[in-house]
């Protein structure tokens, strides 16, 4: 997906990542607050993390990344 971004836009920022405490608790919250999410259930991503990102239509324009490590108590 970064390689097709960057044939497309060019260089520069893809996505900024926000690691949470709790997954479930900030996809609530977020979708509450009117935040566009591309997906409600958490995927397995990098470094071993639960993922769910932001649309960029409800962000101004950039891809948010929100992750929990795996391992954690309140997992997803």
């Amino acid at each position: 997906p970064v390689s097709k971004y960057l044939e497309k836009f060019g260089e520069g920022i893809h996505h900024i990542a926000f690691e949470v405490d709790n997954l479930k608790e900030e996809i609530i919250r977020l979708r509450d607050l009117g935040y566009q999410l591309i997906d409600e259930t958490p995927q397995k991503g990098a470094d071993d993390k639960w993922v769910v990102f932001l649309h960029p239509n409800s962000t101004n324009k950039v891809l948010i990344e929100l992750c929990q490590e795996i391992g954690d108590d309140d997992a997803v």
